[in-house]
């Protein structure tokens, strides 16, 4: 007997939960349920990440937790919950299956099935983001080489247990070459143990366009977190409802299961929703957790009531569907079909997803790390890039001279051309190196600059150091460099 954790959720989330515990109780699922509360109600009460930490250590004790969609209040201060308990109990591995049920299913991609792999802790979601200057906003996209290993090899070992055939990688590496740049090149490392499995790379846009219009060329694709999100939801989409998928989040102790799709208040108390996709995040539950018999058998008798065109709203197709029924008429048809075997779509089979263990990454600690200049980005409202250029070289008189000056990434200064361009701006970065070229500094020159620039009345917003590893460049020249 297995004890899982259950949120009720908010909008349709409680409809739909009792509708797929109840499915599972009358399939002989050997779990017993232990509930707690999350979203609105908890938000609303105070706290700001939707969730009591009575409730995360219920969830930490039973290491599985099944969870219903719910609400965020706009503004506020408010944070997701889904991300916060990823992070909280570091669920690194995001898995969503997508395929298509062609014909009971509408869809102009009737032989889809793929498997997106999303990275879940890291990049733009870490959640690091300023307001720097009254004009700048930023946010900090943090990818570490730990983490592109372990999803990449994740996302290998998913592929091999599941008998699929190739690994797509989506990156933005032809623009963000350390970030996007690790994750393609860890990659390229891992796929070369795995012999057995094609793999291959796209730049993540032509990538999505080819998921929403030949998705069928795809078996498993592994990525970053904020790519992941777009393209699972492009691939749903593609299958025909977004109603319909359901994912797992995997950690090496602790996994979430939930439906894809949000609290949709507006039909809460209506009957109406579609389970399926709590219903199929339950079954990868159910599989997570040993009983893969039982998961076989509420996914045929889910796809025999889909092939018997028991329909809700939202996938009733006029002249192939034969009754249009709501949460509960839907889950009563799955129920009666427990032990059925579906005609034509074929039910998968359904393996614990298990975890991945990486081992420290060797290589990494054994690089040299040699600082040799600073990044000092302040807020200085000025058009006259030259005054600016005048006024920091007139004061950094140590052994870091001022290299160059750059808006948005691009370099202003100094200028190849016959005039020095005036861009009105807030935000500028300075860039200071040796003045010896190729040297190190140290941090007691930074801080001498630093301490001279403060002097001066400028305000430096950001300091970031830079550094080479092993004679490698650890930093982005700026456009035009």
């Amino acid at each position: 007997m297995t004890t899982i954790t259950v949120a009720y959720g908010d909008g349709i989330g409680p409809e739909i939960m009792e509708a797929t515990l109840r499915i599972l109780k009358e399939a002989k699922a050997d779990i017993t349920v232990e509930s707690i509360e999350v979203g609105e109600g908890v938000y609303n009460r105070g706290f700001l990440s939707g969730i009591s930490q009575d409730s995360l250590h219920t969830i930490k004790r039973n290491k599985v937790f099944l969870k219903s969609p719910i609400t965020t209040p706009q503004g506020g201060g408010y944070k997701s919950l889904n991300v916060n308990i990823r992070k909280a109990f570091g669920l690194y591995a995001n898995v969503r299956p997508c395929k298509s049920f062609y014909p009971y299913v509408g869809t102009k991609h009737p032989n889809l099935n793929l498997t997106i792999i999303r990275e879940n802790e890291e990049d733009v979601y870490a959640g690091v983001e300023y307001r720097q200057t009254r004009n700048l906003y930023q946010s900090l996209k943090i990818i570490t080489r730990i983490g592109c290993e372990r999803i990449i090899r994740f996302a290998f070992e998913y592929a091999k247990k599941n008998e699929r055939k190739k690994v797509t990688c989506l990156s933005k590496d032809n623009i963000m070459k350390f970030t996007d740049g690790i994750f393609h090149k860890v990659f390229d490392e891992i796929s070369a143990n795995y012999p057995d499995i094609a793999n291959e790379h796209y730049i993540v846009d032509i990538g999505a366009a080819r998921i929403a219009t030949v998705p069928e060329q795809f078996d498993v694709i592994v990525t970053s977190n904020l790519y992941g999100d777009i393209v699972s939801d492009i691939a749903a989409e593609a299958v025909g409802s977004v109603g319909l998928a359901g994912s797992a989040n995997i950690g090496d102790e602790i996994a979430m299961f939930e439906a894809v799709h949000g609290s949709a208040p507006k039909m809460a108390g209506k009957d109406s929703a579609n389970p399926s996709g709590l219903l199929n995040a339950a079954i990868m539950m159910l599989a997570h957790i040993g009983q893969e018999e039982i998961a076989d058998k509420i996914s045929s008798a889910w796809l025999k009531t889909l092939e018997d065109g028991v329909h809700t709203s939202d996938i009733y197709q006029k002249g192939l569907s034969k009754a249009k029924v709501g949460t509960n008429g839907f889950a009563n048809a799955v129920i009666e079909n427990l032990g059925a075997k579906p005609k034509q779509l074929v039910s998968e089979k359904y393996h614990s997803i298990g975890t991945i263990t990486t081992s420290a990454v060797k290589k990494a600690q054994q690089e040299k790390k040699v600082l040799v200049g600073v990044d000092v980005f302040i807020d200085l409202l000025e058009d006259d890039v030259e005054k600016i250029a005048q006024r920091v070289e007139s004061i950094a008189d140590g052994e870091l001279k001022l290299h160059l000056i750059s808006r948005k990434g691009l370099k202003i200064w100094p200028s190849e051309d016959t005039f020095t361009p005036k861009v009105l701006g807030d935000h500028w970065r300075l860039r200071f190196m040796s003045r010896e070229k190729g040297a190190p500094t140290s941090h007691d020159e930074v801080v001498y600059l630093i301490n001279k620039i403060q002097k001066t009345g400028i305000d430096f917003i950001q300091v970031v150091n830079l550094y080479t590893f092993d004679s490698t460049q650890g930093f982005a020249l700026a456009h035009g460099e």
